[in-house]
């Protein structure tokens, strides 16, 4: 068979123009919360049932459950590479494919396909959550991180945090410095700052609806802070680093623009 002609063919066809794929940023922003341990996000993105929704997303096969499947190991294969650049030990990042993947051999309906991925991403997010978050062995300490992971979107200090746990303010401040080395303010700016590179690379929010979205005083603020953390404008980060392109080899993943 020619593959070559019949693409062509396929190319010309008029449903074509009528195909249109989901946002990558959609995409990258969903492997990303795995990769950072956001179970919240990503069981919410589960609960939706984005995985299942046919608009946007390519045909890979005639058969749904084929397809679904297909679609599957895409994801896998994505997610394991991107939690492995994010500190995953390689090969357990590689034994966690391949185990969701040979479950495939084992299910025929698409409620099981989404069954096992719900699954499978849920477990990649608690296992880099975890490795996040190993550094640090006070329980206040760890609770503090978890608190402020969660409300990242919202204005937080430290009298916040030392209400949540019942403990003094300084007594938290000295105790959070002593374990990690940074003020429970840089953690917060620098875990924000985190978000919105996330965001100026995957995403097309303004540099307003990032400083509104992550609760900073104002946009000026936003760029003051990202610009003391980072090095750069907001505006120069998302202009050199914007959207990526994939080299898979071995090691992992690379990315470039």
């Amino acid at each position: 068979m020619n593959y070559k002609d019949e693409w062509l063919r396929f190319e010309a066809g008029e449903d074509i123009d009528e195909m249109e794929h989901r946002k990558l940023t959609e995409e990258f922003l969903f492997y990303r919360a795995v990769a950072n341990g956001d179970v919240n996000a990503v069981k919410k993105n589960c609960k939706l049932g984005r995985f299942v929704e046919s608009d946007g997303v390519g045909v890979l096969s005639r058969n749904p459950v084929t397809n679904l499947k297909y679609h599957f190991v895409i994801t896998t294969a994505m997610i394991t590479r991107i939690c492995r650049e994010h500190g995953m030990e390689l090969e357990q990042a590689f034994r966690l494919s391949d185990f969701y993947i040979q479950k495939l051999d084992d299910i025929h309906t698409l409620q099981e396909v989404q069954g096992l991925h719900d699954k499978m991403v849920i477990d990649y997010a608690e296992k880099m959550r975890r490795y996040l978050r190993k550094d640090t062995n006070s329980k206040h300490i760890s609770a503090c991180k978890e608190y402020i992971y969660s409300h990242i979107k919202e204005r937080i200090t430290i009298e916040d945090l030392a209400d949540e746990y019942g403990v003094s303010a300084s007594y938290l401040s000295r105790l959070f410095k002593k374990e990690t080395g940074t003020s429970i303010s840089g953690y917060i700016r620098e875990q924000k700052i985190n978000v919105a590179k996330n965001m100026l690379r995957f995403s097309d929010y303004s540099m307003i609806e990032i400083a509104n979205r992550l609760s900073f005083s104002s946009q000026s603020h936003f760029i003051q802070q990202f610009r003391e953390t980072v090095g750069m404008t907001p505006k120069k980060y998302r202009e050199k680093y914007y959207m990526v392109q994939w080299d898979i080899d071995a090691s992992g993943v690379s990315e470039h623009t």
